[in-house]
């Protein structure tokens, strides 16, 4: 049970990495003073098969609608998919994804609308950063050389994600432990060294807590890695890299108020030292994270 006395514990035992600073940097004209103010990542979808119906765009100018909105509500960078991470969704091929995700990011950009694509397509990835993209959120592990070169070459971030196969669509069993934190920091650790060692100077590390796993359908199992997680979070920074959540739904506890959820998990990942939160719930979160300025 989550109580005063596990967070208390838990700084304890790693009073240390409290402390923990992590790199900051700009994209486009923001900076971005991770160490001081977290920022919050909004997200458009245009895949059918994502399952949070506010979050789906069909068309290119609803998409460019809503990301504008997005970043009028508070969100620093739009975050833009083109297939869901679902196991039963679509796959997209790498054509039509950029055929779908192009117009929107050439808009958003020229809008001044900072733009991440999430892929692990190399093809999309390329075409997504010559069209103006900032981030690259990479949610596969194939070819990590030839994406995290083409971030550096076109000076933008990478956001990457723990994945446990070759991308997130090759959905297996997650390999749990007790404390996520060690095999997600040695994973981390070796990806970092990667993308620097190609010359990407601006990372984010993501512990994925927003993939479905076949093994982490039991709501259980899911919410206590999710939560344990997020008040992890301050050990990762060690790495000396910012984290980025993706907030998850826990729909079998929250049911009709699903809505809610996000901004529930927001305080977690909050108390935890998040730096980029990402949302399908801009507004709601940014009242959570101005709220927790008060104190």
């Amino acid at each position: 049970m989550l109580s005063l006395e596990l967070i208390a514990d838990l700084v304890e035992k790693n009073r240390a990495a409290t402390k923990a600073r992590v790199r900051e940097f700009s994209l486009g004209r923001r900076e971005f003073r991770f160490n001081s103010e977290p920022a919050i990542m909004g997200v458009v979808n245009l895949s059918a098969g994502s399952w949070y119906r506010e979050s789906v765009c069909l068309t290119a100018e609803s998409a460019i609608a809503r990301g504008k909105v997005l970043a009028a509500q508070g969100a620093a960078i739009v975050d833009i998919g083109a297939e869901s991470t679902l196991a039963n969704a679509e796959l997209v091929g790498a054509e039509l994804q950029k055929s779908r995700l192009l117009p929107v990011v050439r808009e958003l950009c020229a809008a001044g609308v900072l733009v991440s694509v999430e892929t692990y397509q190399p093809e999309v990835t390329q075409a997504c950063l010559a069209a103006g993209a900032h981030v690259l959120n990479l949610t596969g592990t194939e070819r990590g050389e030839d994406m995290y070169r083409a971030v550096a070459a076109h000076q933008a971030a990478v956001i990457i994600c723990y994945v446990q196969g070759t991308n997130v669509r090759t959905v297996g069993d997650f390999s749990l432990t007790d404390d996520p934190v060690p095999p997600m920091y040695e994973y981390f650790a070796r990806e970092v060294e990667r993308a620097t060692r190609c010359g990407v100077e601006k990372i984010l590390i993501d512990p994925g807590l927003g993939f479905y796993y076949r093994n982490l359908q039991d709501s259980g199992v899911r919410v206590r890695h999710q939560m344990t997680t997020f008040l992890n979070t301050f050990r990762l920074r060690t790495l000396g890299f910012p984290i980025c959540h993706a907030l998850p739904h826990a729909f079998e506890y929250f049911g009709e108020e699903v809505r809610s959820a996000e901004p529930f998990f927001a305080v977690l990942a909050a108390l935890g030292k998040t730096d980029l939160f990402r949302t399908h719930e801009v507004p709601r979160i940014r009242a959570v994270l101005e709220t927790m300025k008060v104190v």
